[in-house]
């Protein structure tokens, strides 16, 4: 499907966007023919930096009447290669869609632009007294309209829910160029198929979202937050587990491998902590709400619930200030991973009592072909992120007994009733594993809704399905 565009398809987009907004030089074309998946580069013939829906919509309508493949383009913060111009074509940049539209505070909505950093929304609601949950990692760098296509998470989303729990509408450009909303600005809503629900998630494959309105819920005003080191990295993801079944919902709740830790430690700046020889894992627990001698109560049982296992002392973070540098530990792991060595992150989830068999076997697999792994993610959902370390092994078993060793965790996780992601996505990297959650029957009727929104195969073509053998 690769292909040269032609000098006057290239002019025919110039009048669409103009001569400031199509890029033709290598240096742009590099720079958005990548994002955060492992070390690929795939630039697109052309990038194009739309202002307007109705723009998006010409240039869609021209590439679908030349068969020219579109990729949307956000932040290029994924890991999973959704945004990665595998078969050249049309890069569509979204960067001019950066507009806060309105925050709706009789009815706890706000609209947005996709390019919009997930931060920055969280923070401008935040000034209405409002909350909008959502919280990856990359949420200072991250935009809404990715984790709308990817359906992100984050370390809230035990409690609160993912993406997809406060998306109600999305402004959409169809591969065929109609512009179409896919719902309703309403709490509820059961006319019809839900395209809103099926666009959240698809990964830039059934439309390009122009225009997204999301829920929001009050904001809470307290919250405890514990550090717990635990001398065995099983026993810490045991200790998820008893934690709910007595009762309790934190607000987040994490898994950390030592290594994890212990490169964040290096990687940032001015953190200071100090952790035993023994201890292997920890697990940062948060509980919030607005009645401190609750959320007090909460942490209590929290606590006699952990001392049944082998723990060292629990640290209580008394101040803003300690609470933040718990955070930029946890949300800084993935770079320090990556400052240390070449890797891949898989992105595993299963029910979260099988979290101790996941790991164990995450470790067995690893021993049997030779790499190491890093784990952390989050654990109160279940959501295992498990970087492999290419470290000193070979190019040659890196290539072959790796691909080996990811298929056979992936074939772990479903047989312990999980799945491939939990919130990175399948994109260009793991759409080769998709037969192991799916049957051929499931991935043909997934292949005929892509056929029937987008007839000439357009849009992001090369993800989430797999390769034709």
């Amino acid at each position: 499907m690769q292909q040269n565009l032609h000098p006057k398809i290239i002019k025919e987009l110039e009048k669409i966007v103009g001569s400031d907004y199509l890029f033709l030089d290598e240096e742009t074309r590099n720079h958005y023919g990548h994002d955060e998946t492992e070390d690929y580069v795939f630039p697109p013939n052309v990038v194009l930096k739309p202002a307007n829906s109705k723009e998006v919509s010409e240039i869609i309508k021209v590439a679908n009447t030349h068969k020219i493949p579109v990729t949307p383009i956000g932040a290029r913060t994924g890991l999973s290669g959704g945004a990665l111009s595998i078969h050249q074509g049309i890069g569509l940049a979204m960067d001019r869609f950066n507009k806060i539209l309105e925050i709706d505070e009789r009815n706890l909505q706000v609209s947005v632009e996709p390019a919009v950093i997930t931060q920055v929304l969280r923070e401008a609601v935040a000034e209405k007294g409002l909350f909008y949950p959502p919280d990856p990692s990359s949420q200072g760098s991250c935009w809404i309209g990715g984790n709308v296509a990817e359906n992100a998470g984050g370390a809230r989303a035990v409690k609160y829910g993912v993406t997809k729990d406060y998306v109600l509408n999305l402004e959409i450009v169809l591969p065929t160029g109609e512009i179409i909303w896919t719902g309703a600005n309403t709490l509820k809503n059961s006319t019809g198929y839900n395209f809103t629900q099926l666009l959240v998630g698809s990964e830039g494959t059934l439309g390009v979202i122009t225009k997204i309105v999301l829920k929001l819920i009050p904001a809470v005003s307290h919250n405890i937050l514990l550090l717990v080191p635990f001398y065995k990295a099983s026993q810490a993801c045991e200790a998820v587990s008893a934690i709910f079944r007595a009762g309790i919902i934190p607000s987040a709740l994490e898994f950390m491998e030592r290594d994890a830790i212990d490169w964040s430690l290096k990687f940032i700046d001015g953190l200071n902590i100090q952790i035993k020889d023994e201890v292997q894992a920890h697990l940062l627990i948060e509980v919030d709400g607005n009645y401190p001698d609750i959320l007090f109560q909460e942490a209590e049982k929290i606590t006699s619930v952990l001392e049944q296992y082998e723990i060292d002392e629990i640290l209580f973070a008394d101040t803003d200030d300690q609470k933040n540098a718990l955070w930029k530990m946890r949300r800084n792991v993935a770079e320090a991973v990556k400052a240390n060595s070449i890797y891949k992150e898989e992105d595993t989830v299963v029910p979260r009592y099988e979290l101790p068999k996941l790991l164990e076997g995450i470790k067995i697999i690893g021993k049997k072909y030779g790499f190491q792994s890093v784990c952390y993610g989050h654990a109160g959902d279940g959501n295992l992120h498990v970087n492999i370390i290419k470290g000193t092994m070979s190019n040659e078993n890196w290539n072959t007994e790796v691909t080996k060793g990811i298929r056979e965790i992936f074939e772990l996780t479903v047989s312990l009733k999980g799945t491939l992601s939990g919130e990175h996505g399948i994109g260009y990297v793991q759409k080769n594993y998709m037969n192991i959650a799916f049957t051929k029957t499931h991935l043909e009727l997934m292949e005929r809704i892509k056929s029937v929104f987008d007839p000439n195969n357009i849009l992001n073509p090369g993800k989430i399905f797999p390769d034709v053998e």
